[in-house]
């Protein structure tokens, strides 16, 4: 395995790990992740889980395990047409809900907030 896919199951990994997405099913629900990091690119998988939770955060109780990897599947599903590629998240979005860099996710040149720092 290369050094990018490494760290690209990492953070799909933290992520799942963040919000303890794997529920009580934590053998299954890792089997499902491992398929779906053989069939898709984690920068994928990430933006997925970082859609799916942003969707389904006003659901009590909250969406977890097997359910949740599922609607992540459909909706990589509903990607692999191109036309249908239309993240409802921006890239700043997707570091306040992950708390990773986006640059992986939405490429280097993505139009950030600025910080306080950046406005001096």
């Amino acid at each position: 395995m290369e050094l990018w896919e490494k760290i690209g199951r990492q953070r799909v990994q933290y992520i799942v790990d963040s919000y303890q997405l794997y529920g009580d099913e934590i053998a299954d629900f890792n089997d499902y992740l491992t398929d779906l990091l053989q069939a898709y690119m984690s920068p994928q998988i990430e933006l997925a889980l970082v859609e799916t939770i942003a969707a389904t955060w006003s659901e009590i109780p909250s969406i977890r395990g097997l359910p949740f990897i599922k609607k992540v599947h459909q909706l990589l599903k509903h990607w692999e047409d191109p036309s249908n590629f239309k993240p409802l998240i921006s890239p700043d979005q997707f570091f306040q809900i992950a708390n990773l860099d986006p640059a992986p996710v939405f490429g280097n040149n993505y139009n950030s907030l600025p910080t306080p720092e950046s406005k001096s």
